[in-house]
């Protein structure tokens, strides 16, 4: 069944519309102080279809996100109150634990690993305003650690230009299948211990 390949199709036409370097700040912005969806999931397709603007979409995407996280830290610093029950709801309440022992054990670093990895950046840039981290250091760290992530990730798709786009599509369902296949087996394995 070739559902991956049609969704491929409709976001490359999304990452190419006018407007797709508004959303991708948006997105950006969102990701960094309380959405759940990575702004990578809109810049790889933007660098693969227009790889001419990849760094710039990079830079927009790493503002953004910075921004974004500049507004976690306030939310920590000035309404965590309002929030600690939301992380309670949604058992994301360990992970701001969790987060909060790795400031005591690493402070700047870890605000440039949470930047760079896959790890929810925006569960530390709300901690670091709840321990009032210094905000120089927190925002240098944030800047490097996403703007190497980002960067990282609109330069490897740029690289890849129209043949990389090309292999993406011819093989996005066998991907998309496996990825799911994956994610699935993950949970059952989870689900059983």
């Amino acid at each position: 069944m070739k559902l991956f390949s049609k969704l491929y199709v409709r976001a490359m036409q999304w990452a190419r519309h006018p407007k797709a370097p508004w959303y991708l700040g948006g997105l950006s912005f969102a990701e960094s102080s309380f959405f759940p969806v990575p702004p990578d999931v809109m810049l790889a397709p933007m660098s693969l279809a227009q790889p001419a603007k990849a760094w710039i979409f990079a830079l927009i995407t790493t503002l953004t996100s910075v921004a974004g996280g500049v507004a976690g830290y306030l939310i920590g610093m000035w309404a965590f109150e309002y929030i600690e029950p939301l992380l309670h709801d949604f058992g994301h309440y360990e992970k701001y634990l969790r987060a909060r022992s790795w400031f005591d054990a690493w402070g700047f670093w870890a605000i440039f690993i949470a930047g760079f990895s896959p790890i929810p950046y925006k569960i530390f840039t709300i901690t670091a305003g709840v321990i009032s981290m210094s905000f120089l250091p927190f925002v240098l760290a944030s800047i490097i650690g996403r703007g190497g992530r980002f960067f990282l990730v609109a330069g490897l798709m740029a690289w890849g230009g129209k043949p990389m786009e090309e292999k993406l599509h011819r093989y996005m369902d066998v991907i998309g299948w496996a990825v799911l296949g994956v994610v699935l087996l993950v949970i059952v394995v989870v689900k059983l211990r």
